[in-house]
C-alpha cells in the first residue's frame, strides 16, 4: 500500500489506458476493469468513496466531496501484489474502513501452495492515520491466522468506531498481550483513529460469525457444527440469539447449506424484534421472519412458486431491511417499506433504459441515497438522488471505456432438452444482426456449478457479440436458483445431465437457424470451463472448439485439493465416488476430444488449482490434439487485472477466428 498520497496520485494519472486510447477496441473496453465500483456515501451524505483500478491487480481509493468544484482524494493504495482492496465504507464523516484481501505462500497445507487471507484496515479520507483492525498478530505455534474479522456494526452514532469480530489464537505467552487467552471468534468496540477497544463478546471456539441489530447491539451468535477429532465441517450451522435486553444465549434454529434444510437468519429487525431468513417452502427457498422475543414464531415474509427468493435488501449504514428480491427471466424486488416502493417505481419510470435499479447507500437519515442502474444494454450509471428536493443527479459511469460501443439485447429464451424437458436461459445476438440466420455462435455455461446467469450486462457475453458472436447462456439442470429439483444432484454428481442440457443448447441455435453448426463453439470459466471440455468429450460433433478458462478437469484431483482442509469431507461428498468421477473427467478422457481446445490458467488460482489445466494440457498432447494453455503468472481464478483480461479476449477471439475459419 502507498502511504505517500503525492506518489500514489501520479500513478493514477498513469494506471491505465485512456478513454481515447481503447477507443474502438473491443478487447480494451470490454476487458478493462470496472474505471469505478463500491461507491459509498459518507453518513452525512456529504462526501463519497469509490474504487478505482491501477495498474495489474492494483487499485486507489478516492474520496470526494459532493460539492462544485470538489477534485478526488487519495486515501489507500494498494499495487495488488500481496493485497487486493476488495471494498471500503465510511465510519465517519473523514474515516473509512477497508477490507483487504490477499493470497500468502504457505507449505502448512497439502495441495495448497497459496492461502487467502483478510485484513481489516481504518484509513482517513485524506489518507492519514492508517491503521489495522485485524487483530495484529498474524502467526501463532499452532497456525496461522487467515481471518481478518469483519464489521459487525458500523455504529453511526459513535463517531469512529465500529463493532467488529476479531480471531483471537493467542499462545499462552502472548495471550495477555492481545487482549484474551481464550481461542475463538470475539467481538470488540474499536475507536478506529486510536485502535482502543472493549471486548463485548469474549471468544468461543465454535463461534464462526455473530449478527448484529444494527443499534450495536449483538442478537445472533452462528456456531459451526463440526465432527470427529479433525474438525470436519458438516455443511450445517446452528443459531443462538439473545432476547432484547438480556446476555443469556437461546437456541434458535440451524441450517444446512448443503441440503438448504433449516431456517438460515440474515438480518435483524430491532423494531419489530425478529430475524429475517431464508428457509424452503416446497423445495424453493423463501423468507421468512422468526420472532426474537422468546416465542420463535416464524412468518412467510415472501414466496416465489418457480425459483428461489435469494435476497434481503438493506438500506443505509444500519443495514435496514426494505425489502427482498428474487430471479426470473429478470430480477424482480420487492419492497416492504411503502416509502421506497414508491420511489423505486418513480425512479424506474424515469431511468426507462435501466431497469435493473437498487439502492447502493444512504446517509444516516436515508435524505441522500446512492442509486445503481444498469441493464443487458448499459453497464451501468450511478446516480445521486435527495428525497426532500426530489433531485435525480448522474453521477459517475461504471465502465467508462464502453461508453463508445453500442451493447446488444439479451433477451430470455427457453429450448427443449432431449428428454423434453424446458431449458431456461439468455440469448444475446450482435447488434443490428438480431434477425440474421447462419451466425457464428457461442454457448457459454455458468460456473459454480452452484450458480445461474441473470439477465443484464456481462462483459464476456458482449464481448463475443460485438465481435460478431450470437451467444447463448443456458441455466442447465444443477444451477441454482430455481429449486431442489433443477438443482438435481449437483453438477459434478449429475454431470451426464447438466452436460446434455450445455449440448442440446448448442443443438437447439442449429435447429432455429440461428447458427451455423459449422462455426459453433463453446466457452466457460471456472465449472463453465469444465462443461466446455466435458461436452467435447460427449460430443465431439456440436461445438468445433473449446475454450476453458480457469476449468475443473479432473474431479479426483479436484477433491484432493481440498485435502487437509476443513471442508474435505464436504468436497468429498458432494463429488461423490463411482465411475461417473472418471468418467466426468475431461482430462481422463482427452482422447476423446477431436477439436481444437484452448486453456486460460492463472498460477495462483485457489478455486480450481492451476495444475487442473497443465493435467489437461498435458493429456491433449498425448492424445495429439490441437491445444494451447496460456499461463498468467501471478494472477488467480478471477484473472482481476486488465492486461490479462484483455490478452484473454484478443488471443481467444484469433483462436475462434481461426478454428471456425470465420
Amino acid at each position: 500500500m502507498c502511504l505517500k498520497a503525492t506518489a500514489c496520485l501520479a500513478l493514477l494519472l498513469i494506471a491505465a489506458p485512456t478513454h481515447a486510447e481503447g477507443q474502438g477496441d473491443a478487447a480494451v473496453a470490454f476487458g478493462s476493469r470496472p474505471s469505478v465500483a463500491r461507491l459509498r456515501l459518507s453518513p452525512d451524505g456529504k462526501n463519497v468513496a469509490y474504487i478505482v483500478p491501477a495498474k495489474g491487480q492494483g487499485s486507489f481509493v478516492l474520496t470526494l466531496a459532493l460539492t462544485a468544484g470538489a477534485k478526488p482524494k487519495l486515501a489507500l493504495s494498494s499495487s495488488g501484489a500481496v493485497g487486493r482492496i476488495e471494498l471500503c465504507d465510511w465510519v465517519s464523516n473523514d474515516r473509512l474502513v477497508c477490507l483487504i484481501y490477499g493470497l500468502a505462500r504457505s507449505t502448512l497445507v497439502r495441495n495448497s501452495q497459496y492461502l487467502p487471507f483478510t485484513r481489516l484496515v481504518a484509513v482517513n479520507a485524506d489518507g492519514s492515520n492508517l491503521k489495522q483492525l485485524s487483530t495484529t498478530s498474524n502467526a501463532y505455534s499452532r497456525g496461522v491466522q487467515l481471518g481478518g474479522g469483519r464489521v459487525l456494526d458500523w455504529l453511526p452514532d459513535q463517531d469512529g468506531a465500529v463493532l467488529m469480530s476479531r480471531v483471537t489464537l493467542p499462545d499462552d505467552h502472548i495471550g495477555s498481550r492481545i487482549g484474551s487467552s481464550k481461542e475463538g471468534l470475539r467481538v470488540d468496540r474499536i475507536d478506529t483513529r486510536t485502535l482502543a477497544a472493549t471486548t463485548l463478546e469474549e471468544a468461543i471456539p465454535e463461534v464462526i460469525d455473530y449478527l448484529s441489530d444494527g443499534r450495536g447491539n449483538v442478537r445472533i451468535m452462528v456456531l459451526r457444527m463440526a465432527r470427529g477429532a479433525t474438525q470436519q465441517d458438516t455443511g450445517a450451522t446452528g443459531y443462538s440469539y439473545r432476547r432484547k435486553g438480556t446476555r443469556r444465549w437461546e437456541p434458535l434454529a440451524s441450517y444446512n447449506h448443503v441440503t438448504r434444510e433449516g431456517f438460515l437468519p440474515i438480518a435483524v429487525d430491532p423494531d419489530l424484534d425478529l430475524a429475517y431468513g431464508f428457509k424452503k417452502k416446497d423445495g424453493r427457498l423463501a423468507l421468512y421472519t422468526m420472532a426474537l422475543d422468546g416465542s420463535r414464531k416464524e412468518a412467510l415474509v415472501f414466496a416465489r412458486d418457480e425459483v428461489d427468493v435469494d435476497d434481503v435488501v438493506t438500506i443505509g449504514k444500519r443495514g435496514r431491511v426494505v425489502g427482498t428480491s428474487y430471479a426470473t427471466d429478470y430480477r424482480s424486488g420487492v419492497y416492504f417499506d411503502p416509502v421506497l416502493e414508491k420511489l423505486s417505481a418513480s425512479l424506474s419510470r424515469a431511468l426507462p433504459r435501466h431497469p435493473n435499479l437498487r439502492f447502493v447507500d444512504a446517509s444516516v437519515d436515508e435524505g441522500k441515497l446512492l442509486i445503481f442502474a444498469d441493464s443487458d444494454t448499459d453497464a451501468g450509471v450511478y446516480y445521486l438522488y435527495e428525497r426532500e428536493s426530489r433531485h435525480l443527479e448522474t453521477f459517475l459511469v461504471a465502465r467508462g471505456a464502453l461508453e463508445d460501443f453500442t451493447l446488444a439485447h439479451v433477451k430470455p429464451v427457453s429450448y427443449p432438452a432431449t428428454d423434453g424437458t424446458i431449458v431456461p436461459g439468455y440469448l444475446t445476438l450482435p447488434v443490428g444482426k438480431e434477425n440474421a440466420k447462419g451466425l457464428p455462435a457461442i454457448v457459454m455455461p455458468h460456473g459454480g456449478p452452484g450458480a445461474r446467469d441473470q439477465w443484464g450486462f456481462d462483459w464476456l457475453a458482449q464481448f463475443y457479440a460485438a465481435r460478431g458472436f450470437a451467444v447463448l447462456q443456458p441455466n442447465f439442470r444443477g444451477s441454482t436458483g430455481y429449486g431442489d429439483a433443477w438443482f438435481q444432484d449437483n453438477g459434478f454428481r449429475s454431470w451426464p445431465i447438466a452436460i446434455g442440457d450445455v449440448l442440446d443448447a448448442g443443438r437447439w441455435l442449429v435447429k432455429e437457424g440461428i447458427a451455423d453448426p459449422a462455426k459453433m463453439a463453446i466457452v466457460g470459466w471456472s465449472y463453465g470451463g469444465y462443461a466446455a471440455l466435458q461436452s467435447a468429450v460427449v460430443d465431439s460433433t456440436v461445438f468445433k472448439a473449446v475454450i476453458a478458462i480457469a476449468p475443473v478437469t479432473d474431479l479426483a484431483a479436484l477433491k484432493e485439493e481440498r485435502r487437509g482442509w476443513t471442508d474435505f469431507a464436504l468436497v468429498d461428498e458432494y463429488i461423490g465416488d463411482g465411475p461417473h468421477v472418471l468418467d466426468g473427467s475431461p482430462a481422463q478422457n482427452a482422447a476423446k476430444i477431436h477439436v481444437p481446445v484452448l486453456l486460460f490458467h492463472g498460477t495462483e488460482d485457489i478455486n480450481v488449482a492451476y495444475a487442473q489445466s497443465q493435467l489437461m494440457d498435458k493429456n491433449l498432447a498425448a492424445a495429439g490434439a490441437r491445444h494451447q494453455l496460456v499461463t498468467f503468472e501471478g494472477l488467480d481464478h478471477y484473472l482481476d487485472d486488465s492486461a490479462a483480461r484483455i490478452e484473454m479476449l484478443r488471443q481467444s477471439e484469433a483462436f475462434l477466428r481461426q478454428a471456425l475459419a470465420l
